[in-house]
């Protein structure tokens, strides 16, 4: 059962949207883009998510920042790796903006944003790692990870990070597999009010 990646195209968006709103939810019933999208039913928090990976403001959800991984031709996981310099906070309000994201999203990205590490311009960001049910342990994920860090080096990185919620084990535990390292965390009020997880984790990879 051999692994192919694959940069996503225009045509993925569909998958894209699968695997960004089940990392989101990083194993709870409710995440990031439920509330921005005002809870509404899936396939219309889907459709909103299709449209954000397709905005003309890049942010990290944009598509040309993911790589898909396939087996047999189905598409099975997903890793975005994006420039915080590039896709940044500002670009991903303008992306929102630009699909008519709900009122109270300013709120929402304040207590998202409230708990935040000071990243590195230089740094390469990770981001969106998942896999479909019933392909985990076949290396899809490590798949994906090798083939990001070769692409990585080849455009002069050395060195990338990925934020995740504190709780959120499975996550966790597939990136130390992949050889991060934990850096810090960071605990915040407002963050555990509003996603029900106490705050984020930095992990880091040098390579």
């Amino acid at each position: 059962m051999g692994i192919q990646i694959k940069q996503a195209t225009v045509d993925d968006v569909k998958f894209l949207a699968q695997m960004i709103l089940k990392s989101s939810r990083a194993g709870k019933k409710t995440g990031l883009f439920d509330f921005l999208f005002e809870m509404k039913p899936a396939d219309e928090i889907l459709g909103k998510l299709e449209q954000l990976t397709q905005t003309e403001s890049k942010s990290h959800c944009h598509y040309k920042n993911f790589l898909i991984a396939q087996i047999d031709g189905k598409s099975v996981g997903t890793l975005c790796s994006y420039e915080p310099r590039i896709s940044n906070k500002d670009t991903f309000i303008k992306a929102l903006q630009e699909i008519g994201c709900c009122e109270d999203a300013n709120t929402i990205l304040e207590a998202f944003y409230d708990c935040h590490f000071d990243v590195r311009k230089s740094t390469l960001m990770f981001d969106f790692m998942e896999e479909l049910d019933g392909f985990v342990d076949v290396g899809v994920l490590k798949s994906l990870m090798q083939k990001s860090l070769l692409t990585a080096r080849l455009k002069g990185y050395r060195r990338a990070q990925t934020i995740i919620e504190i709780g959120s084990l499975e996550t966790e535990l597939f990136y130390k597999k992949l050889g991060f390292k934990f850096i810090e965390q960071k605990e915040c009020e407002s963050y555990r009010e509003t996603f029900g997880r106490n705050g984020i984790m930095l992990f880091e990879i040098e390579f």
